[in-house]
């Protein structure tokens, strides 16, 4: 049977979730699940997503996500890979960890998806984890962050808005714990078992929303065309711009890379920043940074990361010059040697 073609376009959000493998407890231990939680929020800086919710459970997670360059399929790719090398690696097993493919559902912007993260947040509770009073304690979900430094890839500005109006503070903190208190006891993120459909079906939403993307993607042998050869295209000249932007940052150009070592520190510090903030591969930047085999390139960054990029100032410099980023596209400042 042929697989469901996954919808894909700019500011598209889903509910992603996946189960362990013959449903068992992948993320049994506090490690698995903070290991996991820790790819997550790579990806979603590689990936550009912004994370409305999400939560890590014994033999399951959900998120809640919004992929800007609409790159659900590459980013999910690398996610439950990395996290299945990793943690494959750790416990020397091998073979799948996941169950199957993640399911993706569409969900509107607004109501709906503001209803996915209040269920997102309360699945501790239902699951008998945590009671209603505990949910705060809960570590392995994105509401533990509520009132804590976050990363930077976590919103919370669609659930508070979605629970009220209510706005990212610590008086919006305090009525959103409110709210999904009530939730838990009486509303139906909590006891309602009507909202189970939230992990069923393709879309959540309005009809009207699904009815458009309907129309909007009706045409699959058009997306599937796009996702096999223009999306490529756009993903290389993203990199291509997001290179050249990292070239003026270290203050060499193109034509110094065939003609220095492969091993270089400065091409080091670059690839190293792209593999953080981008899903560029080995093999492009191996070929377009003159650095060897794809295999080479991946020894001579797991050294650089042990041993020397932390004390790197092109690193760091390359890192603080990253907050002025955007999704569509570069606009990192830095001088060039031309």
């Amino acid at each position: 049977m042929a697989r469901k073609l996954r919808l894909e376009f700019p500011g598209a959000c889903y509910h992603v979730l996946n189960r362990g493998n013959y449903r068992a407890d992948l993320f049994a231990t506090a490690g698995a699940k903070g290991a996991f939680e820790q790819c997550l929020f790579d990806a979603c800086t590689k990936s550009k997503w912004i994370l409305h919710a999400y939560v890590v459970m014994r033999n399951h997670y959900h998120l809640a996500i919004e992929t800007p360059e609409g790159n659900l399929v590459s980013g999910m790719q690398w996610l439950q890979a990395t996290f299945a090398n990793r943690f494959n690696r750790m416990r020397g097993e091998q073979g799948h960890l996941f169950q199957g493919r993640y399911k993706s559902l569409l969900v509107e912007e607004g109501e709906a998806l503001g209803q996915v993260c209040h269920y997102l947040h309360l699945n501790p509770v239902r699951s008998g984890v945590v009671s209603a009073a505990q949910l705060a304690q809960y570590r392995h979900s994105s509401y533990w962050y509520l009132q804590r430094k976050r990363p930077a890839c976590l919103s919370f500005a669609t659930a508070l808005a979605e629970a009220g109006g209510l706005t990212d503070t610590r008086a919006g903190w305090r009525s959103y714990q409110d709210y999904l208190a009530w939730q838990a006891e009486s509303g139906p993120a909590g006891r309602n078992r009507a909202y189970a459909s939230l992990s069923r079906g393709w879309a959540l939403g309005s009809k009207e929303f699904k009815t458009a993307l309907v129309k909007d993607h009706a045409l699959a042998a058009h997306a599937r065309a796009w996702e096999t050869s223009g999306a490529k295209e756009v993903r290389a000249m993203q990199w291509r711009m997001t290179l050249e932007a990292g070239l003026r940052v270290v203050r060499h150009s193109e034509s110094n890379l065939s003609a220095t070592a492969k091993s270089e520190g400065w091409k080091l510090a670059v690839a190293e920043w792209m593999k953080t903030i981008t899903q560029a591969t080995n093999g492009w930047l191996s070929a377009n940074l003159h650095m060897g085999a794809p295999a080479a390139l991946s020894r001579n960054l797991t050294q650089y990361r042990r041993f020397g990029r932390d004390h790197d100032p092109l690193w760091k410099r390359l890192i603080s010059k990253s907050a002025a980023w955007t999704p569509f596209g570069p606009s990192l400042s830095g001088s060039s040697s031309e």
